[in-house]
Protein backbone atom coordinates (compact mmCIF):
# COMPACT_ATOMS: atom_id res chain seq x y z
CA UNK A 1 0.00 0.00 0.00
CA UNK A 2 1.55 3.33 -0.72
CA UNK A 3 1.84 5.72 1.57
CA UNK A 4 -0.74 8.17 0.31
CA UNK A 5 -3.12 5.10 0.62
CA UNK A 6 -1.70 4.68 4.21
CA UNK A 7 -2.39 8.29 4.91
CA UNK A 8 -6.37 7.72 4.11
CA UNK A 9 -7.01 4.97 5.82
CA UNK A 10 -5.09 6.23 8.88
CA UNK A 11 -7.01 9.61 8.72
CA UNK A 12 -10.67 8.29 8.98
CA UNK A 13 -9.43 5.80 11.48
CA UNK A 14 -8.41 8.98 13.70
CA UNK A 15 -11.83 10.49 12.60
CA UNK A 16 -13.59 7.98 13.72
CA UNK A 17 -11.48 7.53 17.18
CA UNK A 18 -11.61 11.03 17.90
CA UNK A 19 -15.37 11.66 16.90
CA UNK A 20 -16.18 8.77 19.61
CA UNK A 21 -13.91 10.52 22.51
CA UNK A 22 -16.76 11.49 25.09
CA UNK A 23 -16.68 15.86 25.18
CA UNK A 24 -15.55 15.99 21.38
CA UNK A 25 -18.68 18.05 19.94
CA UNK A 26 -17.10 18.01 16.09
CA UNK A 27 -14.23 18.19 14.18
CA UNK A 28 -13.01 21.59 12.61
CA UNK A 29 -15.20 22.38 9.65
CA UNK A 30 -12.83 23.68 6.93
CA UNK A 31 -13.98 25.34 3.55
CA UNK A 32 -14.75 22.57 1.64
CA UNK A 33 -16.65 20.95 4.35
CA UNK A 34 -18.71 24.30 5.22
CA UNK A 35 -19.39 25.12 1.22
CA UNK A 36 -20.27 21.28 0.99
CA UNK A 37 -22.74 21.55 4.06
CA UNK A 38 -24.25 25.12 2.29
CA UNK A 39 -24.98 23.27 -0.75
CA UNK A 40 -26.76 20.03 0.53
CA UNK A 41 -29.15 22.70 2.77
CA UNK A 42 -30.08 24.61 -0.07
CA UNK A 43 -30.46 22.15 -2.90
CA UNK A 44 -30.80 18.60 -0.60
CA UNK A 45 -27.93 16.73 -2.12
CA UNK A 46 -26.57 13.87 -0.31
CA UNK A 47 -24.11 14.81 1.50
CA UNK A 48 -20.81 12.50 1.04
CA UNK A 49 -17.62 13.05 3.21
CA UNK A 50 -14.62 11.73 2.78
CA UNK A 51 -12.64 13.19 5.37
CA UNK A 52 -12.67 16.29 7.10
CA UNK A 53 -10.15 19.61 7.72
CA UNK A 54 -10.33 18.59 11.31
CA UNK A 55 -7.46 16.13 11.03
CA UNK A 56 -4.36 15.85 8.53
CA UNK A 57 -1.79 12.84 8.99
CA UNK A 58 1.50 13.16 6.45
CA UNK A 59 4.73 10.99 6.89
CA UNK A 60 7.72 12.95 8.30
CA UNK A 61 9.94 13.86 6.58
CA UNK A 62 13.24 11.49 6.17
CA UNK A 63 11.30 9.34 9.10
CA UNK A 64 9.02 6.37 9.01
CA UNK A 65 6.93 8.60 11.26
CA UNK A 66 3.44 10.13 11.11
CA UNK A 67 2.58 12.89 11.95
CA UNK A 68 -1.55 13.74 12.99
CA UNK A 69 -2.81 16.79 14.08
CA UNK A 70 -6.39 17.03 15.81
CA UNK A 71 -8.73 19.91 15.75
CA UNK A 72 -11.81 19.94 17.96
CA UNK A 73 -14.43 21.76 19.20
CA UNK A 74 -15.46 20.71 22.39
CA UNK A 75 -18.37 20.40 24.50
CA UNK A 76 -18.36 23.20 27.49
CA UNK A 77 -19.09 20.80 30.52
CA UNK A 78 -16.29 19.25 29.89
CA UNK A 79 -12.55 19.34 31.23
CA UNK A 80 -11.13 20.83 27.94
CA UNK A 81 -7.84 19.09 29.29
CA UNK A 82 -8.94 16.00 29.92
CA UNK A 83 -10.84 15.94 26.77
CA UNK A 84 -7.21 16.92 24.62
CA UNK A 85 -5.15 14.20 26.44
CA UNK A 86 -8.12 11.16 25.32
CA UNK A 87 -8.00 12.62 21.70
CA UNK A 88 -4.64 12.56 21.83
CA UNK A 89 -4.98 8.77 23.10
CA UNK A 90 -7.27 7.68 20.68
CA UNK A 91 -5.31 9.19 17.91
CA UNK A 92 -2.79 7.24 19.16
CA UNK A 93 -4.65 3.76 19.44
CA UNK A 94 -5.75 4.53 15.64
CA UNK A 95 -2.25 4.81 14.37
CA UNK A 96 -0.74 2.16 15.79
CA UNK A 97 -4.05 -0.18 15.33
CA UNK A 98 -3.32 0.73 11.24
CA UNK A 99 0.36 1.24 11.16
CA UNK A 100 1.38 -1.50 13.22
CA UNK A 101 3.99 0.71 15.43
CA UNK A 102 3.53 2.46 18.57
CA UNK A 103 2.73 6.08 17.60
CA UNK A 104 5.63 8.18 17.48
CA UNK A 105 4.94 11.69 19.73
CA UNK A 106 3.80 13.18 16.57
CA UNK A 107 0.22 13.91 17.31
CA UNK A 108 -0.90 17.41 18.02
CA UNK A 109 -4.41 18.38 19.20
CA UNK A 110 -5.59 21.76 19.17
CA UNK A 111 -8.92 23.22 20.45
CA UNK A 112 -10.73 25.49 18.14
CA UNK A 113 -14.18 26.25 20.06
CA UNK A 114 -16.39 25.52 22.45
CA UNK A 115 -19.89 24.38 22.14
Amino acid sequence: MSDRDVSRVLADAVIEAVLATPGVAFLRPGLVDLLRSSAVLRRGLPGTPTGSAGVRVRREKGSRDWSVDVYVVVHRGRRTLDVTREVRSAAAKAVELVTGEPAAPGIAVTVTGLV
